[in-house]
C-alpha cells in the first residue's frame, strides 16, 4: 500500500514524543500489511469527516485517512481526539 503524508500530518508527526512515533511506525507497517487488522481498530468517521478513516495508535493518539483507490492512502492528521475538530 501506497501512503502519502499531508503537510499537516507531517507537522503534527514532529510534535510527537519519541514513543508515540515508534508505536505510530509499527502500526503503520501493520496498516500496510492489512488495514483491517482488529489491533488497529479501524473505523469510518462519521459528521463532518465522513468519508475519513481513522485507526488506533495507542489509547490516546489516532491516525486520520483517506482512501484514494485500493493501493493509495492519505494520512490527514495524527494525534489525540483533538484532531477531530
Amino acid at each position: 500500500m501506497e501512503i502519502y503524508y499531508s503537510s499537516n500530518f507531517s507537522r503534527q508527526y514532529k510534535k510527537l514524543s519519541r514513543g508515540v512515533k515508534l508505536v505510530a511506525e509499527k502500526k503503520e507497517s501493520l496498516f500496510c500489511k492489512d488495514w483491517k487488522d482488529a489491533i488497529l481498530a479501524t473505523h469510518k468517521l462519521k459528521g463532518k469527516l465522513e468519508g475519513f478513516w481513522a485507526f488506533s495508535i495507542d489509547n490516546r493518539h489516532r491516525i486520520i485517512f483517506e482512501f484514494a483507490n485500493e493501493n493509495t492512502v492519505h494520512f490527514h492528521a495524527i494525534g489525540d481526539h483533538d484532531i477531530y475538530k
